[in-house]
C-alpha cells in the first residue's frame, strides 16, 4: 500500500487535489481517505459519497491536528491495508505551521493557495520545507508575475521539493502529480514509519493548561520581547 500525506492552511485547496487523485487513480487502486481536522469536518462525508469508498475522520480537539495524525497514523494504516487498499490518503488539518505530519515512507504534499500573498511560503516554512511535492492552487487567479515570485519563495524554503501549478478544481496541471504517485514506492515496514522532522523543542506550561501571561508566569523554554534567544527557567 502506498501512504500519500497532504498538508497546507485551510481553504487551500486539498480536498481539490484529494479529489483529482481519486479521479484519476480509483480505476488502478482502492483508496482509503483520512481526514484530521480539530473541530468539524465533512470531507470524508462528501468523498465517500461522490467516490463510494472508504472514509475515516478524526477529531483533535485539545491536541495538535498534525501531533493527532502521527498518533492515529499505525491504526489507520492497519484499517487500509486491512480493506485491501491499494492508496492511503491523509489529510492534515494544516492548523500548526510549526509541525509538519509527514513520515518517512510515504509521499508528503504540501498544498498551498497562490492567492494567499508571495511571502506565504516563507510563513509555514516547516509545512513546506519537508514535503517532497509542492502544490500550488489557484494559479489562474494571479498574474504571471506574481505566478513567478511565489514559485521563487516556494524554492526559498524548499528547493528540492517538486512544484506543481494548478487549478485543482479542473485538476490543470496535475499530470506530473500522478506520475509521482504511480512511481512512488509502497510501505515497506509500518513498524519503522517516523517523523521526517523534529517536533517542536517542548511541551510549555501553556500546552499543559496554565492560562496566567507573562513569561514570569511559566517555566521550561520560553520567550520574552527583547529577548533574542530562547529562555529557559525551571529545573
Amino acid at each position: 500500500m502506498k501512504l500519500i500525506i497532504l498538508a497546507g492552511p485551510p481553504s487551500a485547496g486539498k480536498t481539490a487535489v484529494v479529489r483529482q487523485i481519486i479521479r484519476q487513480l480509483a480505476g488502478e487502486h482502492l483508496i482509503a481517505f483520512l481526514k484530521i481536522d480539530v473541530v468539524r469536518a465533512f470531507e470524508d462525508e462528501e468523498l465517500k459519497a461522490e467516490f463510494k469508498i472508504p472514509t475515516k475522520k478524526v477529531y483533535s480537539g485539545d491536541v495538535c491536528p498534525d501531533h493527532t495524525g502521527i498518533l492515529v497514523l499505525r491504526d489507520a494504516i492497519s484499517w487500509a491495508e486491512d480493506l485491501g487498499a491499494g492508496i492511503l490518503i491523509v489529510e492534515s488539518a494544516g492548523l500548526c505551521l510549526r509541525c509538519t505530519p509527514y513520515t518517512t515512507q510515504s509521499l508528503g504534499i504540501a498544498v498551498l493557495s497562490a492567492v494567499g500573498g508571495t511571502n506565504s511560503p516563507l510563513k509555514m516554512a516547516p509545512m513546506i520545507a519537508l514535503a517532497d511535492i509542492a502544490v500550488v492552487t489557484k494559479v489562474d487567479l494571479i498574474s504571471q508575475a506574481e505566478k513567478e515570485v511565489f514559485r521563487e519563495r516556494v524554492r526559498e524554503v524548499a528547493p528540492r521539493a517538486d512544484i506543481i501549478e494548478t487549478n485543482a478544481v479542473h485538476g490543470t496541471g496535475l499530470r506530473f502529480l500522478m506520475k509521482a504517485i504511480r512511481a512512488m514506492p509502497e510501505i515497506l515496514d509500518p513498524d519503522a514509519i517516523v517523523l521526517r522532522g523534529m517536533p517542536p523543542l517542548a511541551v510549555c506550561t501553556i500546552c499543559a493548561g496554565k492560562k496566567e501571561i507573562g513569561w514570569q508566569q511559566h517555566f521550561g523554554i520560553l520567550k520574552t520581547l527583547d529577548g533574542a534567544d530562547d529562555l529557559y527557567r525551571g529545573e
